[in-house]
């Protein structure tokens, strides 16, 4: 037996999200990242095979490094032998990228300190085809300062009930929040993006998406920190903006080697 960490990536344009579903509403297949690559370790070991996420991911919302693990029952194949073997079974928009052997006990979940994500802004007039998927059109250059200004009073450990969804099941609307900071980025030949990274121990649902889709609203209105963070402070969604769409969200990076916070 043996504890597999893979480091995957996805475009999530034609998934339900990452976490495994049985059906949806309409009684219907639901095909979700973690329902594919669980696929995949069937078709590996003969035998249904759990992943562990370091989180979910909405539907529409991609992942460059999405971290999951699985308990293997086999140890004939090199655990550098993974990404290929399953990428072999996997559909296009999945691709396995590292696996490495961990601890017995290492959980994804529970082991991660931080999860790194990048909203991906599109300043031109008309995004390219190969961009469409992965970027939010917003058609105006806003003006970096302003917004790194209000992004700078997302630090430490927050209460964030004004950035989540109804629906939430979270214990704990409060997170610690590393660093949140935007920069251009090129986007060559088509212009520029604007790229928004925000890293915190965890986050609630659809809240960097809020977060977002506030800070785009309030810097396009000429709002400032100090209205940001009346919004923050007041714990109530109903006080901040828009939610920006899935498609330009990324989680980028999941750490395992930073400092401990609450879940």
């Amino acid at each position: 037996m043996r504890n597999i960490l893979l480091t995957i990536s996805y475009d999530g344009t034609s998934f339900c999200g990452w976490q495994r579903q049985d059906k949806s509403d309409k009684e219907l297949p639901v095909r979700t990242v973690q329902g594919e690559i669980e696929h995949a370790l069937e078709k590996l070991h003969g035998e249904h095979i759990t992943l562990y996420g370091s989180g979910r991911t909405d539907s529409g919302v991609h992942a460059a490094a999405q971290a999951a693990n699985f308990i293997s029952p086999i140890d004939t194949i090199p655990v550098e032998r993974y990404p290929a073997a399953l990428n072999s079974f996997l559909p296009q928009d999945v691709r396995i990228m590292k696996a490495f052997l961990v601890a017995e006990k290492f959980n994804s979940r529970f082991d991660a300190t931080s999860r790194v994500y990048r909203y991906f802004m599109f300043t031109g007039n008309i995004p390219s085809a190969s961009q469409i998927r992965y970027v939010w059109p917003v058609k105006y250059t806003p003006d970096i300062e302003k917004l790194n200004a209000m992004a700078s009073c997302l630090r430490g450990e927050l209460d964030c009930a004004s950035f989540t969804a109804s629906g939430d099941k979270s214990l704990s609307t409060c997170r610690y929040l590393e660093c949140a900071h935007f920069f251009v980025q090129n986007a060559f030949p088509c212009g520029n993006l604007i790229v928004f990274e925000i890293e915190a121990n965890a986050f609630l649902w659809k809240m960097v998406r809020s977060i977002t889709g506030t800070l785009i609203q309030l810097e396009k209105k000429g709002a400032d920190a100090e209205d940001f963070k009346n919004i923050l402070n007041a714990r109530d969604r109903r006080c901040a903006g828009i939610t920006a769409p899935p498609q330009g969200l990324f989680l980028w990076e999941v750490k395992f080697n930073g400092v401990r916070r609450h879940i």
